[in-house]
């Protein structure tokens, strides 16, 4: 399991992180209008860079993560912005209850491959829907384990039609992938370049 905390002070350093959250921001606007009165949920947020990148676009934007030091690293961000439709939410759905708001826009980003049960995750995300609403995940195509290297206990990757199979299972229609950012990695001894798809679908 990758320490979170750990990195959560130094994640933003990251170029190419913050690249492709921007990347990821544009094409989630492309695809779903988003307004003043849009409210929004990012699960998994780390430290909060697509939320951020959606902020101007939007009306409220919970930013979700299971991580202290993620949260932390957050919190900081938000006081520092002075945005103030910005909230830090410490959540789990794996093991946490669901929270009672619901939401017009839920995206994630490089989350949903550290779930193992991702099918209970879309049921819950689609629960957390108003209706019509919109979810949009940004994750990594099937790769061949270089992504994380050795002792990842996650998905590697994931097949797109299984992946829009458990989404439709959960109840979401209108389902759409497409490439929306490359992650390049030219030291792997394996695949060294990592496509990122994103899904958007519709409740």
């Amino acid at each position: 399991m990758m320490d979170f905390d750990a990195r959560a002070a130094t994640w933003d350093s990251d170029p190419a992180k913050v690249s492709r959250a921007l990347a990821v921001a544009a094409a989630i606007r492309n695809r779903v209008a988003t307004g003043q009165s849009t409210r929004v949920l990012e699960y998994g947020c780390g430290t909060g860079l697509l939320g951020f990148a959606l902020q101007p676009h939007c009306g409220h934007i919970t930013l979700a993560d299971s991580s202290a030091g993620m949260l932390a690293t957050l919190q900081g961000k938000i006081a520092t912005s002075g945005a103030n439709n910005l909230q830090a939410l410490r959540l789990d759905l794996v093991s946490d209850p669901l929270p009672a708001e619901r939401f017009d826009l839920i995206c994630s980003l490089m989350t949903f491959h550290h779930v193992a049960d991702t099918a209970r995750l879309l049921r819950d995300l689609h629960t957390l829907l108003d209706t019509r609403g919109h979810l949009c995940v940004a994750d990594l195509d099937s790769e061949d384990g270089s992504f994380h290297g050795p002792g990842f206990t996650g998905h590697l990757g994931f097949d797109r039609a299984a992946l829009a199979g458990e989404a439709q299972a959960a109840g979401f229609q209108d389902i759409d992938f497409s490439t929306v950012y490359h992650v390049s990695k030219p030291e792997s001894a394996g695949q060294t370049d990592f496509p990122i798809f994103l899904m958007v679908t519709r409740k």
